[in-house]
């Protein structure tokens, strides 16, 4: 019998704040410390951590991990686009600000709405819907422009912007896979395993490969790394898992809308990156659109 979600309460709202603090956050974390270990080794390695953990977990919960015995095809599919996620991310830090790569990445509810808008008829787009696509990608047009119109053309920061919007698209591709296969009659534990496992090989072969090999620890870097495997890769995910199932997923997700808003006050904040006028419009129009996509009622299908 599944349990009857509830709205929110004083105890998910403040669990949620602090989710959307430690998602906003971490594209900061990485930033601030690129120059002691490459953003894509880190996601890696956290990766590798949350994985182990993840593990622990499920064996004592009594969740299978025999993987191969499930829908491994999709679950090697949706760990591919996972992987390509955080390569995107890890990449585009090195040319884009925190600031930028928070506001891009959450475009994927734009992505997963089109996707399933393609595959499942009761998700299609009603004309609202397709408003507040046009709205968010209208936002990253006046981003991107921003950057050209500010001064000498800086095709760094753009591709660095272009990563994360393609960042955005794959954990948009993943939630569909997800969504459209049988990953989403297993437990959640066992999906997430598919795709930490895919990350740590894939982000940690690929950082290793371009000579990102290159580590100065010291106790900031060792702390983020380790923390981020803990609390980003594991803790996380995992709280976020037992939200889901206690309450109403709509509410849960609307709240989610203040991890970008937080993660630019970090990057501001704590790396005191610039913020153009342009940028500022175009991230309101971006989270606008998300907001529409997500908020207003799919079309009534026959």
């Amino acid at each position: 019998m599944i349990p009857e979600r509830k709205s929110l309460d004083a105890t998910s709202i403040a669990t949620l704040v602090l989710l959307c603090s430690l998602w906003g956050i971490q594209q900061t974390i990485l930033k601030a410390t690129a120059a002691d270990m490459s953003p894509t080794l880190q996601i890696g390695l956290r990766s590798g951590i949350g994985c182990v953990l993840l593990a622990v977990m499920m064996k004592f919960q009594g969740t299978s991990l025999a993987l191969q015995r499930g829908p491994w095809l999709a679950g090697l599919f949706a760990g591919a686009l996972f992987a390509a996620e955080f390569l995107f991310i890890g990449e585009g830090l090195k040319r884009t600000t925190a600031s930028h790569m928070v506001v891009f990445l959450n475009t994927a509810p734009i992505f997963t709405a089109l996707g399933l808008h393609l595959r499942i008829p009761e998700e299609r787009l009603g004309w609202i819907q397709w408003l507040g696509v046009a709205t968010c990608f209208s936002g990253i047009a006046i981003a991107f422009l921003g950057g050209i119109w500010n001064g000498p053309f800086d095709a760094t920061l753009l591709w660095g912007d272009l990563l994360g919007v393609l960042a955005g698209a794959s954990w948009g591709g993943t939630t569909v896979i997800i969504r459209c296969s049988k990953l989403s009659n297993i437990p959640a534990t066992q999906t997430t395993l598919y795709q930490l496992l895919c990350a740590f090989f894939a982000v940690t072969l690929f950082s290793i490969m371009l000579g990102e090999h290159h580590v100065r620890w010291t106790p900031v870097l060792a702390a983020s790394v380790i923390g981020q495997g803990i609390v980003i890769s594991f803790f996380s995910l995992v709280t976020w898992f037992w939200l889901m199932t206690r309450y109403l997923a709509s509410r849960l997700v609307v709240f989610t809308f203040l991890t970008p808003l937080l993660g630019v006050g970090f990057g501001v904040w704590l790396l005191g990156e610039p913020l153009t006028a342009e940028f500022i419009w175009g991230a309101v129009l971006v989270l606008t659109g998300v907001i529409v996509v997500n908020a207003a009622p799919r079309r009534s299908v026959r």
